[in-house]
């Protein structure tokens, strides 16, 4: 009898510890996957440059906004990953890339051939083009042709400004180079340059929306596409999913509504 019940004793014993390692091994498991889980989503380090409404501002709250901001917003919820915006000047965002300070850029910038060279460019994801700004009382100035002996200002960086340095022998113009947006705007305001040179976007929507003593004038003086920048050579699935994840907002509809935001046609 004393031999039956020590069996028995030692049955349920095994079987208890048998249910307790199962129920340790669920939860095992269980954190497995959270863990798992919770590393599905990398952070990117995106370049901005928050003088250049309507693509990337801060507003009064501080919060960063604009075209370019919410694109990419979407893009990474539409592809799982999380991003962290590091503002800074246009100029010194390919250079950040450069240095690993930088995984993304998106700034309003422009696919150029020379900037192949040092980066990949994403699909493009906005047609833009240059465009002449004088003072409003200015009606002197109608093309590039009336530029002998003015001066023009540009952003540093900017294929504004390389348009400018490449074609100023030609047309007869100096060139000052500022390293914003709203100081280009300010110096063609107070007199000290004749004409500035910008992303026809740009510019048109910083007229409307402050009200500036400025005016465009002529032709679109090319028709650049802006695309979303990394490092190149390097990050070739991250521009994979960014590529999937800008097409994926066209044909939802929420690209368009994210351009309807900021630009009225």
């Amino acid at each position: 009898m004393k031999k039956l019940k020590f069996l028995l004793t030692l049955a349920a014993l095994v079987l208890f510890l048998a249910a307790c390692g199962s129920e340790d091994d669920g939860a095992s498991e269980e954190n497995g996957s959270a863990g798992e889980g919770g590393g599905d989503g990398e952070t990117y380090t995106v370049g901005i440059d928050t003088t250049y409404p309507p693509f990337e501002f801060e507003d009064s709250n501080g919060d960063y906004k604009g075209i370019d901001v919410d694109l990419i917003t979407a893009i990474a919820d539409s592809q799982g990953f999380e991003i962290t915006l590091e503002p800074m000047d246009f100029g010194g965002i390919i250079p950040a890339l450069q240095a690993g300070q930088l995984d993304v850029a998106i700034a309003g910038m422009s696919i150029t051939d020379e900037r192949k060279e040092v980066v990949d460019f994403s699909d493009p994801y906005f047609e833009a083009g240059l465009t002449l700004v004088a003072q409003q009382e200015n009606n002197d100035i109608e093309a590039l042709e009336d530029l002998d002996g003015k001066t023009v200002v540009v952003k540093s960086g900017t294929t504004g400004a390389k348009f400018a340095q490449d074609n100023q022998d030609e047309y007869g113009f100096e060139v000052t180079v500022l390293e914003d947006s709203p100081s280009m705007f300010q110096e063609v305001s107070n007199g000290n340059a004749d004409v500035l040179i910008e992303d026809y976007p740009v510019i048109a929507y910083a007229i409307a929306e402050s009200n500036l003593d400025l005016k465009i004038v002529g032709d679109r003086l090319n028709g650049d596409n802006y695309g979303i920048a990394v490092l190149k050579g390097e990050n070739a699935d991250l521009l994979e999913k960014i590529n999937a994840g800008l097409q994926e907002l066209k044909d939802s509809g929420e690209y368009d509504e994210i351009l309807n935001t900021y630009i009225s046609e």
